[in-house]
């Protein structure tokens, strides 16, 4: 064998090729990285748009269970369809009092009050009525008392006639649209706090209104399939008792709205 000259250095082997099971290891590791991230991409964008799809039904659902509270508050506000006025902004300090116009043209508010049949109650005014003066503050009682041997809930609506006085009648405590609890066989007392505004004498088409009538009824409350309380009775009479059948309403689905 020959030998190697004097500051020769034999030259570094390679390293010997992976082996199959190595290199089949290091694939499935690169696969399972891929497929991991592609999933958690995946769930990243599903989880976005669950959130966004949650997101709109919560919107959409607060907005139906909003129309009728809104519908009533929108009547409230403007004295629609003879509801009497509850908008805070007219109980400023500087509304609340009368002035030498004001007070000679008092007007007479009288009071009514009904019953529905399906609720077992009594129900009426404590007084037939009041005469206020535009500015000034009145109170009115009404007295219900539960006739059953079970205790029942009911809720009042009510209405303004005429109509057109509505929008200068202005609530600033009541009963109506509350769920009112009686026991069996017991009696309460249900005060009005309210007053007329001033502005009153100043429109021409009010001139000759000087008696007008305040009327609740009850009706006995059950709950919708969204759990609230509302009247137990149709639609068509709860809207007469407002004083809204006199008006179109946006028909219903599958079916046309009754004037």
């Amino acid at each position: 064998m020959p030998r190697l000259a004097r500051g020769y250095a034999a030259p570094t082997p390679p390293p010997p090729p992976p082996s199959s099971s190595s290199a089949h290891a290091a694939r499935s590791a690169a696969i399972k990285a891929a497929r991991d991230k592609m999933y958690a991409e995946n769930m990243r964008r599903n989880r976005t748009i669950l959130l966004y799809s949650v997101g709109a039904l919560a919107i959409a659902t607060g907005i139906t269970y909003a129309a009728v509270p809104a519908y009533r508050a929108f009547c409230a506000a403007t004295g629609f369809a003879g509801t009497p006025m509850t908008d805070p902004e007219r109980f400023s300090a500087d509304r609340l009092y009368a002035t030498d116009e004001s007070k000679g043209r008092p007007i007479t508010v009288r009071f009514e009050a009904t019953s529905n049949d399906a609720l077992p109650w009594s129900f009426e005014p404590q007084q037939r009525s009041v005469r206020v003066v535009p500015g000034q503050t009145a109170l009115a009682f009404y007295t219900a008392k539960n006739n059953s041997d079970q205790d029942l809930i009911g809720i009042a609506t009510y209405n303004m006639t005429p109509d057109k006085i509505a929008q200068y009648f202005a609530k600033v405590e009541c009963f109506c649209f509350e769920e009112q609890k009686i026991r069996a066989g017991e009696e309460v007392d249900l005060p009005v706090f309210f007053f007329i505004d001033r502005d009153i004498v100043d429109d021409p088409t009010l001139d000759n209104v000087d008696d007008v009538v305040l009327s609740y009824t009850f009706f006995r409350a059950r709950r919708n399939d969204r759990g609230h309380l509302e009247p137990d009775a149709p639609e068509e009479v709860v809207h007469k008792t407002l004083g809204w059948d006199k008006y179109e309403h946006a028909p219903k689905a599958g079916g046309e709205a009754k004037a």
